[in-house]
């Protein structure tokens, strides 16, 4: 092990200690390590950093930045006990992160998507994604939280469901509608009678026995999007699967406000729901959708005019 890859070690090792994953970090750093070790460098410096950043060559701006803000953090780490590091300026290859317009889904969309599933090849294929995207419609869980899940984590009798090692790091108890706990109910039956000895504890599995894994569930939906019919209502608003998460967020507030409910307590239970640690986070989930803000506006009017 060259002593780069040995400071890469400690360093992500002292970052996980202190809670962050660092998955997609850990793997573009080890990269990193690599093309330095391959060209004998021993010591980190702008120009090395701006060179392997910016690959590919045809690769966008805003990846190029974060690939090169992904070393900055380890030159930072590493100037601590190597003084000759360079650390890249946080300007050098700035960037403004915009987020995509949420594609909120309607309940035809639903429909349309979960009747895709029958298109599938295989029963516990079509069983396992049909239940897999009804879990994401009516909890608004995050697609990792759901394919994390293990079958301990389903408490069927107290219609509870326990999702681990959030987005943050933290776990948090989702209650279900009896209708869900029925269907997850179902499904693990149907899978256990299709496939009696999975080779992993989790909840959903594919079909070779295993869990699901996070770029093959990408890639099914986009087949099931495509056999839906759902097109991008523009260029920056295209269907993707984290948009069931904000559709569950704004279906959950409209109802909040058409049934006249006290908006301002569903708030914080909705974040906390959503695993959110700043409700800052839900307002960004609810800012798109025109119908809430209309009711919103209403209200508004209301108030003032009872006033």
């Amino acid at each position: 092990m060259s002593p780069l890859a040995a400071a890469l070690a400690d360093y992500l090792a002292v970052r996980r200690v202190m809670g962050y994953k660092l998955e997609r970090a850990g793997k573009l750093l080890a990269q990193f390590v690599c093309y330095l070790d391959a060209a004998d460098i021993t010591t980190v410096t702008v120009d090395h950093a701006l060179a392997w950043a910016t690959l590919p060559a045809d690769g966008s701006v805003n990846w190029w930045a974060h690939r090169l803000s992904v070393v900055r953090g380890f030159a930072t780490y590493l100037a601590t006990i190597d003084p000759t590091t360079e650390v890249p300026p946080s300007d050098l290859l700035a960037y403004r992160k915009r987020r995509a317009t949420p594609f909120l889904y309607s309940n035809d969309d639903i429909a349309a998507l979960l009747a895709a599933t029958q298109t599938l090849s295989g029963p516990l294929r079509r069983s396992t994604y049909q239940t897999l995207l009804g879990l994401l419609v009516v909890t608004g869980m995050r697609i990792g939280e759901a394919i994390g899940l293990d079958r301990s984590d389903v408490d069927a009798r107290a219609g509870l469901l326990m999702v681990r090692s959030t987005k943050f790091g933290k776990d948090r108890q989702l209650p279900l509608h009896a209708s869900t706990t029925q269907a997850l109910t179902r499904y693990l039956t149907y899978r256990d009678r299709l496939f009696p000895q999975p080779e992993t504890t989790a909840v959903f599995i594919s079909t070779a026995g295993t869990r699901l894994r996070y770029c093959n569930v990408h890639w099914t939906f986009q087949k099931l999007i495509d056999h839906a019919g759902l097109e991008p209502r523009s260029s920056s608003c295209r269907p993707r699967i984290h948009d069931l998460r904000h559709s569950f967020a704004v279906h959950t507030m409209l109802e909040a406000y058409r049934s006249a409910a006290d908006v301002q307590a569903h708030l914080p239970l909705l974040s906390t729901y959503l695993g959110h640690v700043h409700p800052a986070n839900t307002y960004w989930y609810l800012s798109a959708a025109p119908e809430l803000l209309a009711l919103a506006g209403q209200r508004l009017e209301d108030l003032e005019g009872g006033r």
